[in-house]
């Protein structure tokens, strides 16, 4: 029994939802998604959405709860957008953008240039005494999480010094040095 399928979505305004042939698309204030799916009835009644699985097979059982939450994903982005920080742990980590491009200073004997996708805004931010910080906004979450994950990539955060690109509010498992 999915129970994330059950719940129902409600529609905040300046939110638009179409379902069409295997097709649903929800159009906001941010921006434009499209998501395919399939063995699924979805049903739009005075501004709620609600998912209904064709049979009580395991893959549309699944399938019920996974596209209720890609719905909701897709309307929360589309009205507010989502944020993804990441904060540079480092002697000498730099981040600076120019545009879409962002250029990172990891302790490499070269400069990262990543070129990220249109649809995310980049923003570093650098205060003195602080480490930097990299504020990825977009309406898509999984793009967001994607482009996120391939930066935090670069130089993931090691156990011991706690060097690295982490996600601002994330606690690093720390490892005692050697005893000597």
């Amino acid at each position: 029994m999915s129970r994330i399928g059950k719940n129902p979505i409600t529609i905040p305004s300046g939110v638009t939802v179409e379902v069409a042939e295997g097709m649903i698309t929800v159009k906001g204030k941010l921006g434009e998604l499209k998501q395919e799916y399939s063995n699924i009835d979805i049903k739009i009644e005075e501004g709620v959405i609600t998912l209904e699985r064709s049979s009580e097979k395991k893959d549309d059982k699944a399938k019920h709860g996974l596209y209720r939450a890609l719905i909701a994903n897709m309307i929360e982005g589309v009205a507010n957008g989502y944020t993804k920080s990441l904060e540079l742990v480092g002697v000498g980590y730099r981040a600076s953008n120019q545009g879409q491009k962002l250029d990172m200073a990891l302790g490499f004997s070269h400069n990262i240039v990543l070129e990220v996708a249109p649809e995310v805004t980049v923003e570093t931010v650098t205060e003195k005494g602080k480490n930097p910080i990299v504020k990825l906004t977009s309406y898509d979450k999984q793009l967001v999480g994607q482009v996120a994950a391939k930066i935090r990539g670069f130089r993931k955060p090691e156990p011991y010094k706690g060097k690295g690109i982490k996600f601002v509010g994330e606690q690093i498992r720390r490892k005692a040095g050697k005893s000597a």
